[in-house]
């Protein structure tokens, strides 16, 4: 009888995804591989939940993207009317392969995804925000869903970072109501809106702001809070750009991403029973044991007594695997980084062969 192996990995950022990745990884291991793909609200989100609920369907939707031209995208509807949106596939920044736009980018598609879900009628939303393209403190997505952000002479304030710092008002008054069931917002990110953890400081260089531009950005985001008039220092508001400060103005419950989505595809049923569970991640670092998917799926399966092994395209020196029962870099398998990323499913493959090698081999 064939080993039962579940096999829940994170995207290999800049590889390839964590279905694609879990898919590659249970082509060599064979018979006997549960697919649980997982994420954290960034890119892969919406593809875990699909890979993970049956009966679960893509919606699609055309948005305007970060880059200002339409972007064919899609939600997810669940069997159970939870509708499923993802940032990074509507306003993220994988989207700008023509350069960043750090002034102009901003979160509208994101938002205008979200508004055909729920006029769909979706009884409830997962809303996952990594990988933003933009600093916009959220203000697009909110304009979708009904709110007007106005300059000083009363009139609409543009796009992006760059219309933030001419919003002087805001009126919220016309935003959609939350589904029945409400909002779930998915992310690994707990920094505020403003000051130096917040979502300028942090994330602006990455999305094209010099120094300069973070502390415009930091001033314009500090100002958004006064207007809303919700706490910036809550944690996470100053995810994506801001944009989880204001799903908490539209009533958003923030939370980590990783176990919302281990929860919400079954990990832990998904687990019970099994003979090994496969993680794995792009670079797993000392970082990675502290909220990151490789560390919440080794423990949730130490917790059920199940062996865990890793699989990462490079393993660091200061990475601790004491935990896991065995370990395989691509990097190594391939001869290097490179080789690697070239061909990341071919060594994914090799990879899951080499661990079922060694769990027959112990049997």
């Amino acid at each position: 009888m064939s080993a039962r192996v579940v096999v829940a990995v994170d995207g290999f950022k800049g590889s390839i995804t964590a279905a694609d990745a879990a898919a590659a990884l249970a082509d060599g291991w064979g018979d006997g591989a549960v697919l649980r793909p997982m994420a954290d609200g960034g890119e892969g989100t919406l593809d875990a939940f699909a890979a993970a609920v049956p009966g679960a369907r893509r919606v699609p939707v055309t948005v305007r993207g970060p880059h200002d031209g339409p972007v064919a995208a899609h939600w997810l509807l669940l069997p159970d009317g939870t509708g499923v949106v993802e940032l990074a596939s509507t306003s993220g920044i994988e989207l700008l392969s023509d350069g960043l736009r750090p002034w102009d980018a901003d979160t509208l598609g994101f938002g205008q995804a979200i508004a055909a879900a729920i006029d769909a009628g979706v009884s409830r939303l997962v809303l996952g925000i990594g990988s933003s393209a933009s600093t916009d403190g959220g203000a697009g997505m909110l304009r979708a869903l009904g709110a007007r952000v106005l300059d000083a002479a009363g009139s609409p304030a543009g796009a992006g970072l760059r219309g933030l710092c001419e919003a002087a008002s805001v009126d919220l008054d016309g935003l959609r109501p939350l589904p029945p069931g409400g909002v779930r917002v998915l992310s690994d990110v707990t920094s505020p809106l403003c000051g130096p953890a917040g979502a300028a400081a942090v994330f602006g260089p990455q999305k094209g702001l010099d120094a300069e531009g973070v502390a415009v950005a930091d001033a314009a985001l500090a100002r958004w809070a006064g207007l809303v008039g919700v706490d910036p220092a809550e944690a996470g508001a100053g995810a994506a750009g801001g944009t989880g400060f204001a799903l908490l103005a539209w009533g958003g419950r923030l939370e980590p991403g990783a176990p919302a989505v281990a929860e919400l595809i079954g990990l832990d049923e998904a687990i019970a029973g099994a003979d090994l569970v496969v993680t794995g991640e792009g670079s797993y670092d000392a970082s990675s044991a502290v909220g990151k998917v490789p560390a919440l799926v080794a423990e949730r399966a130490r917790c059920a007594g199940v062996p865990v092994a890793l699989v990462a395209g490079r393993i660091a020196d200061d990475a601790d695997l004491s935990g896991f029962a065995a370990s395989v870099s691509l990097t190594a398998l391939a001869g290097s980084a490179d080789a690697a990323l070239r061909a990341p499913a071919q060594w994914l493959r090799t990879a899951a062969a080499v661990l079922r090698a060694g769990v027959s081999g112990s049997a």
